[in-house]
């Protein structure tokens, strides 16, 4: 009877762990892809500051005085030629720094574009919020003023149905003229009272 192979469990991930975090842990960095376009920024920067200049100058002083001084056996740019080499390295030194200028360039436009487009979208929301808050405080202006015309027509109302049930008791008990005529004034006070108040309140 054979005997069989020990199975291989497959492990199974605990479920309170993030999907593919062990993948990520043992992945290789990858180099950035904008390694190039900072290193133009680099060379552009460089090239347009005065060290940049001083040490391009130092470097024709260097080459000219190396080919002119020196004995014929070290030089190795004659003068008679009109110093080729030197002219073609700084050929080379040209025709190189223009384009990486340029990548530059081009680099810090599309970064002011993304800068503007953000700024763009900014100001929108901002507008938008501005707005919204607008609605609000007119609805509360509204809402608030509908609600205070409300309780002033319940406190008139109140105060016409009291006057009209002193009106019905003073002719229910037979009250003289002059006591009615007294509480009609303190009815015509109160209402004049109330309408000061009123006229002081929605101002």
């Amino acid at each position: 009877m054979m005997a069989r192979a020990p199975k291989t469990r497959t492990r199974v991930p605990a479920l309170d762990a993030p999907r593919g975090r062990t993948g990520m842990l043992n992945r290789s960095p990858q180099p950035s892809r904008d390694r190039f376009g900072r290193f133009t920024e680099w060379i552009a920067r460089a090239m347009g500051t005065p060290w940049f200049l001083l040490g391009l100058s130092a470097f024709c002083a260097l080459w000219l005085a190396w080919n002119t001084l020196l004995p014929e056996a070290l030089r190795f740019d004659a003068a008679a030629n009109g110093f080729t080499a030197l002219t073609l390295v700084l050929s080379l030194q040209a025709s190189y720094a223009a384009p990486l200028i340029l990548l530059a360039q081009n680099r810090q436009d599309d970064r002011e574009r993304v800068q503007i487009e953000q700024d763009r979208q900014r100001a929108e929301r901002n507008l938008a919020d501005t707005e919204y808050l607008a609605r609000e405080i007119v609805a509360l202006r509204m809402a608030m003023t509908d609600v205070s015309s409300q309780a002033v027509t319940r406190d008139v109302l109140r105060d016409e149905l009291k006057a009209l049930l002193e009106d019905l008791d003073a002719r229910s008990s037979g009250e003289p003229d002059h006591v009615t005529a007294e509480r009609e004034q303190r009815r015509r006070r109160a209402d004049r009272r109330e309408k000061a108040e009123r006229d002081a309140r929605e101002r």
